[in-house]
């Protein structure tokens, strides 16, 4: 038995899925595909992606079949839709040909001895095929409709990822921290460092510190938290709910939120309630609303489209390489796209900017050219250790052109709120 993950619902999950298949996507320590790994409990696995984004993931999983109609036509598969999250109290993998579904929606198919062409453009039809001809039962789970599902999530997942750390005996040889609450919730890698004056607060869920991890004096970690691989704690106030992926860092107040990796926010400011894609840049006083003063319902505009969230905390979303400056100022529900570059004006930014825009001086504008952004680019990931490659041009090339007709719309409709205002 092999294990596929297909990606699905990709515009709703913008504007992080804008650089990365769904399954890649951050939830509690890890990934939703490796979750999906982890339950289905297959080792050999492959992928359908879209085509724009298969040849930088062939270089992210290099020995990872990817489109590969070769190895999807023979034998027994599991197909897995990337936007599941398997349920918390384990995965039995069906031994007969089934679909597994939440709701209306197809969580996973397994196919026994099949031999039959599969391809992400025809998926959908084979999908509705074999809900009419194989058995249907529960997944279990949940579906991940959007960002802000996961970010909802993310607390309970910490949990339930961490009943699958090994323990680590060093966890209790740290004289420089003070642990309040219940020390079986709490795992440090040994080669993490924290300084003096730090407090972990395990007393309403677990606090993870992960390999190479540094934690200056003076930081705070409310569980459920995660800290990721060689992620640095700048005496900053880290609230439940708050997963930080690999090489960020962090100061400042940063509440139930994930930070997919490789971003700054060495500053002060608040983030709440907020999904940070990679390379990103808050600057010093960057804040986010992610509540409404009237407590009600916040709408959230998920690639050109306004979006009832059904809830009354919401943050903000900003897709990868995208920064701001100092003191800017993010609305409850504000959605920022790939390569977006934010000044302050005195005021909030725009709740909806499209990717490769800039906002200066309260108007929205064509970013730089591309060759400036990959530059820029190139600059920040050398100073992680990584390597700006011609799967990453390629890709946010692609970007630019897809996304263009867009952010000519947006910057259509706000030269047109400018004119109002003056008149």
């Amino acid at each position: 038995m092999r294990l596929c993950l297909w990606e699905d619902g990709i515009e709703q999950l913008e504007p992080l899925s804008l650089t990365r298949p769904v399954f890649d996507l951050r939830c509690g320590f890890t990934t939703l595909g490796e979750k999906q790994r982890r339950a289905v409990g297959v080792e050999e696995w492959g992928a359908l992606v879209r085509p724009p984004l298969e040849e930088l993931f062939n270089l992210q999983h290099p020995n990872v079949p990817v489109n590969d109609s070769a190895w999807l036509h023979t034998d027994s598969l599991v197909l897995v839709n990337g936007r599941w999250l398997p349920p918390d109290d384990g995965f039995t993998l069906p031994a007969s040909s089934c679909v597994g579904m939440v709701g209306d929606t197809v969580a996973y198919v397994v196919l026994h001895h099949t031999a039959m062409a599969i391809s992400l453009d025809g998926l959908s039809e084979l999908l509705e095929e074999w809900q009419q001809t194989l058995a249907v039962q529960p997944a279990g789970g949940r579906i991940i409709t959007y960002l802000w599902d996961l970010v909802d999530q993310n607390a309970s997942e910490i949990t339930h990822d961490f009943a699958w750390l090994k323990p680590v005996k060093e966890t209790w040889e740290r004289p420089t921290l003070v642990v309040a609450g219940p020390l079986g919730n709490l795992w440090i890698a040994p080669s993490a460092r924290i300084e003096p004056m730090v407090v972990a607060d395990t007393t309403l869920g677990p606090v993870v510190i992960d390999e190479d991890a540094v934690i200056t004096a003076f930081s705070r970690l409310e569980g459920p938290c995660y800290i990721g691989p060689k992620s640095q704690i700048y005496g900053a106030k880290i609230r439940a709910g708050t997963s930080i992926g690999p090489q960020c860092r962090v100061g400042g107040e940063v509440e139930a939120s994930i930070l997919h990796g490789y971003s700054n926010k060495y500053h002060d400011g608040f983030l709440g309630h907020s999904y940070v894609g990679e390379w990103g840049n808050l600057g010093a006083g960057t804040h986010n609303s992610d509540l409404r003063n009237d407590y009600g319902e916040v709408t959230v505009t998920v690639a050109g489209v306004p979006v009832p969230t059904g809830m009354s905390k919401v943050g903000c979303f900003l897709g990868d390489h995208t920064k701001t400056g100092l003191g800017t100022l993010f609305n409850t529900g504000t959605s920022v796209g790939a390569f977006c570059n934010l000044l302050p004006a005195g005021r909030f930014a725009p709740k909806y900017v499209p990717s490769f825009t800039s906002w200066w001086n309260g108007s929205l504008r064509e970013a730089f050219t591309l060759e400036q952004l990959l530059t820029t680019a190139e600059i920040a990931m050398n100073r992680r250790g990584i390597t700006l490659t011609d799967a990453h041009k390629a890709l946010y090339a692609w970007l630019l052109d897809e996304t263009q007709e867009e952010r000519r719309r947006a910057m259509r409709e706000s030269e047109q709120r400018q004119l109002r205002k003056s008149a």
